[in-house]
């Protein structure tokens, strides 16, 4: 049976393992700065990605994993290679966060949910799917922080870069950068609705990949090493293609934006089209991620400016957002 393929890119070694998800082939990485073994991202918690990992990384030598987000199919595997290796994991600020306060965030969830126009039954669905682990594989016993514990002898610079995310960090040596699912190449993204431990609110996902592009667009120098689709067509291209598509369903949202209650709204947007219990979680972030925008349609303008790709989207911001 394939479990998956390798390829050489800017010096790591691109490992492409299947999944069981709609996503599709997860990519990880590794190499040897300072001649010590990394691996970025594990694969899913799959029998298939445990296989896949022991025929091709060298777990005997293995010393760091680090993780780009904590999404099952980037750190599945996270707990199982902690049991059979030695590496230190590596998981971002946030996701740490997440896995030493995880009852707290389902409680802080379900209150936000409930407060957006989710109905209990609908929670309670949700709530199954949460507790089933087919979101939170077996979180690592221990992990250190990447963005302040990566020893400075890697020479691995970590970029926080929510938007897709909060935990989302990307991770850069001297001419690649591991991305994950920042940048992807044909694939639109919606930003997870999420609670953010440290003020008990809802995390903002527009403000935040405002500031994001930003950062990702200093990454035009280098390879990008991208979570899912093996390359990109580079990072104009793809930022662009992001923009345009979510620019694009603003303008369709935009007649509907004073609905308060969220489900409604999809449901207008939808015509009642939407039932699957996850893929409802899925397009009410999508809806918040865009209510926000049309509240300050100016921070992305600015974001677009400083990166110099305002004008090639100009039109479709003055469609979607009236400005």
């Amino acid at each position: 049976m394939l479990y998956g393929s390798e390829n050489t890119m800017a010096g790591l070694t691109q490992h492409t393992i299947n999944t069981p998800y709609m996503v599709g082939p997860v990519h990880c990485y590794t190499g040897m700065p300072a001649g010590e073994l990394v691996l970025f991202d594990t694969g899913p918690p799959t029998p298939e990605a445990e296989r896949y990992l022991r025929k091709n990384v060298d777990l005997a030598n293995l010393r760091h994993v680090i993780v780009t987000h904590g999404h099952i199919d980037h750190y599945g595997q996270a707990h199982w290679l902690e049991q059979n290796s030695d590496a230190v994991i590596y998981l971002p600020y946030r996701d740490c966060l997440k896995i030493s306060e995880h009852d707290r965030r389902m409680k802080e969830m379900y209150h936000l949910l409930s407060d957006l126009g989710f109905s209990r039954k609908y929670l309670e669905g949700l709530q199954q799917i949460f507790d089933s682990g087919a979101l939170f594989p077996p979180f690592p016993k221990k992990f250190k922080i990447a963005e302040t514990e990566l020893p400075e002898r890697l020479g691995i610079e970590s970029i926080n870069c929510p938007g897709h995310s909060q935990s989302d960090v990307v991770y850069v040596g001297e001419d690649w950068a591991v991305t994950g699912d920042t940048l992807l190449r044909g694939i639109f993204q919606s930003p997870l609705l999420d609670v953010d431990l440290e003020s008990g609110e809802r995390f903002n996902n527009y403000a935040a990949y405002c500031s994001s592009i930003v950062k990702l667009a200093g990454l035009r120098n280098k390879k990008v090493l991208p979570g899912h689709r093996k390359n990109i067509a580079g990072i104009d291209a793809t930022l662009l293609f992001y923009i345009s598509k979510l620019l694009g369903r603003v303008e369709q949202l935009r007649p509907y934006k004073d609905e308060e209650n969220l489900i409604t709204l999809i449901d207008r947007l939808l015509d009642g089209r939407m039932q699957d219990t996850f893929h409802l979680y899925l397009k009410a972030s999508e809806v918040v991620f865009m209510k926000d925008l049309l509240s300050e349609p100016e921070m992305l303008r600015r974001a677009l400016e400083e990166i110099g790709l305002f004008d090639q989207v100009g039109e479709l911001y003055h469609a979607a957002t009236g400005c």
